[in-house]
């Protein structure tokens, strides 16, 4: 059986998301490599101080929901049409307005479920991983900046602590995740 890889990280916990927006800004300015922010709550205006870009999951979305809207009207149009076609009392042969709210329908399920899927694909979320929470006040009420010293020597160590201390964090810890 393979070891499983751990991280050392040494992260350090704010108590107000503009703290923690500062001290983002001030690691970015000393060009140090964050490895994540964790936040109770999204923070606005957060992602441009990270440098993040937006996300591509909403042309995924329109990408799905056209296979959706493609398959169910294809489907309807096939099983009206050629597989079974019963023309009775002046209904046309292929009843297009019928079709509109199946065709809604299979549009907007193909789309939640490919980008469900491809979100937890993307973040590796499926059932039975076993996440990795670096402290349980962060889903409740602390805000988190987190740094891989897996790598580091001492003296690393020491400077992201007193990156730490200089920007107002309320505790700093080191974990192995």
């Amino acid at each position: 059986m393979a070891a499983v890889a751990t991280k050392k990280v040494l992260y350090g916990l704010y108590t107000d998301e503009e703290d923690l927006k500062t001290a983002v800004k001030s690691a970015k300015d000393a060009h140090l490599d964050i490895m994540d922010v964790l936040t109770p709550f999204p923070v606005h205006g957060l992602d441009p101080v990270l440098g993040l870009s937006e996300s591509r999951l909403h042309y995924l979305g329109f990408i799905y929901g056209a296979i959706g809207c493609l398959f169910g009207f294809g489907f309807m149009s096939w099983a009206v049409v050629s597989d079974w076609p019963i023309i009775f009392g002046g209904k046309p042969y292929w009843p297009i307005p019928s079709y509109i709210p199946i065709t809604f329908e299979m549009t907007v399920l193909f789309s939640a479920w490919g980008m469900t899927i491809t979100f937890y694909t993307i973040c590796g979320m499926w059932p039975g991983v076993k996440p990795k929470i670096l402290d349980n006040r962060i889903t409740d009420d602390k805000f988190c900046i987190a740094f891989d010293v897996s790598e580091s020597g001492k003296k690393d160590v020491d400077s992201l602590q007193a990156f730490f201390t200089k920007t107002g964090a309320a505790e700093v810890h080191e974990k192995e995740i």
